[in-house]
């Protein structure tokens, strides 16, 4: 499903925060900002294309956006704007035409799809492929040639993002946002409780796992061994920093770890050579 790669540089290069290993780092996060100042308020402060937002809260903002219409697509049915108004834009609606466009000038140069309106005030959108299936792109686009493998990707962002581990509850918090449910039938992905935990995990791309002492009962999950081998924290990384229109070197410790998980990979074997246990 993860096909392997050439390595190549992160587009979207913005100025390092942090080039020390020893930095903080920051999770990015889609939940939505405050909303800032009164509505009478937006419409004297408003400026085209951010408001009364902060850039932080902007970005954040649209990369949840660029995310649920990712997700979306995947059923190759019309997307509504509606359905974008209730699980996405909430209390941003005064800028909503700017998101859009911020949105889909994302779409356009990180992941080759063109946003396009099916017919003039529909108010229905889908997703056009722009680009040649390449198998460098296909990669960081989270496109692997089936309609799961896009969830795949921001489920593996999360794990490395949050310190190689999370919370199952954590998951499903973070995909309600995408209108993505534990509980509920989804037309592309069907149950997406049994794909997350029974057959990406029986695909050895992810592990599940009982948190001991727990009540409620909590699961966690992390990165399995057919991902180890098909695909690297660098490239992840770079998935994650590309739909938020970051560079990599943003989250300084996510970024060393990556580093650190490429030279082990080209690190050449030992005197003894590879090891002989199976």
């Amino acid at each position: 499903m993860l096909q392997r790669r050439r390595g190549r540089p992160s587009s979207h290069a913005v100025e390092d925060r942090d080039g020390d290993c020893d930095g903080d780092s920051e999770t990015p996060s889609t939940s939505r900002g405050p909303g800032g100042a009164s509505q009478g308020a937006r419409r004297s402060q408003a400026s085209p294309g951010v408001g009364p937002r902060t850039q932080k809260q902007l970005e954040l903002k649209v990369a949840e956006l660029v995310q649920f219409l990712l997700i979306k697509d995947q059923r190759k049915i019309p997307i509504k704007r509606i359905d974008i108004m209730k699980h996405v834009v909430g209390d941003y609606k005064d800028i909503f035409p700017d998101l859009l466009r911020l949105a889909a000038e994302r779409l356009q140069y990180v992941f080759g799809y063109k946003l396009v309106e099916l017919e003039p005030k529909s108010n229905t959108y889908i997703l056009v492929n722009t680009l040649e299936p390449v198998e460098e792109d296909a990669e960081v686009r989270g496109d692997q040639g089936t309609p799961t493998s896009g969830l795949l990707m921001i489920v593996l962002g999360l794990i490395f993002m949050k310190g190689n581990t999370v919370k199952e509850t954590e998951v499903w918090d973070f995909l309600r946002r995408l209108g993505v449910y534990p509980t509920k039938k989804h037309l592309v992905f069907g149950d997406p409780k049994k794909l997350i935990t029974e057959d990406f995990v029986r695909q050895r791309y992810l592990e599940y796992r009982r948190i001991p002492h727990t009540d409620p009962v909590d699961y966690e999950l992390q990165w399995g061994p057919r991902t180890k081998l098909e695909t690297s924290k660098m490239k992840v990384l770079k998935f994650v920093a590309k739909v938020h229109n970051q560079d990599p070197k943003d989250w300084p410790a996510q970024y060393c770890e990556a580093l650190a998980d490429e030279e082990n990979r080209t690190r050449p074997p030992g005197p003894s050579g590879p090891s002989q246990s199976s």
